[in-house]
């Protein structure tokens, strides 16, 4: 087994999960360095069941080892929205600035801990075997009253993080790998997939 594809078209996220996996013994590739081209539907209601239906769909594709991640930012205030649709939020060509902006703008007059928000993210894992496997990573913050910051994607410049004092969108690459939600998901996934594979 020399590869492992992570069933993504998302530069930024696959630049994240290839920095997070340096060192890992199997070459990780997107759908597009396998050569697939796969639209997939999410038509799950969790994270969970997205991320599982898009590793199992180019599994089956490719007879590769393929993860495949769900992710997305959960607003305690407004009912954990966008949730599982944060990528469609608005429709999935609207600019993250729109997106942004219109979700500070919904918490307009709401204060302190009533804007708790984080990022979740679900790893799944298909095997040509059919087993299956999951890794959960979450990181806590509140809503910020202003976009700050340039690193990262997404949502990334609104979710403040009070430990750090900045958002995630200010955080460094490198700083944020450690903590983020895809962070503490792929390291998991990386020990289950170390222990699967047995790779000491």
């Amino acid at each position: 087994m020399d590869k492992i594809i992570f069933a993504t078209s998302n530069q930024g996220k696959m630049d994240e999960i290839k920095m997070i996996m340096e060192g890992f013994p199997c070459e990780i590739v997107s759908m597009k360095e396998a050569g697939i081209y796969a639209v997939i539907e999410e038509t799950g209601t969790t994270f969970e069941e997205n991320a599982i239906i898009k590793a199992k769909e180019v599994m089956k594709l490719s007879g590769c080892i393929t993860l495949a991640d769900d992710s997305g930012l959960e607003i305690d205030y407004i009912n954990k929205e966008p949730g599982v649709y944060s990528a469609r939020y608005l429709g999935e060509d609207t600019p993250y600035s729109v997106k942004n902006k219109t979700l500070i703008d919904r918490l307009n007059g709401v204060e302190g801990e009533d804007r708790s928000a984080r990022f979740v993210c679900v790893i799944a894992a298909a095997f040509p075997d059919g087993e299956i496997i999951t890794a959960r990573g979450t990181i806590e913050g509140v809503i910020g009253y202003e976009e700050k910051g340039t690193h990262g994607f997404g949502y990334d410049p609104i979710l403040y993080v009070p430990e750090y004092g900045m958002t995630t969108g200010e955080m460094l690459p490198e700083e944020k790998n450690k903590i983020s939600h895809r962070g503490i998901a792929l390291q998991l996934m990386r020990e289950k997939l170390m222990e699967k594979l047995n790779i000491i």
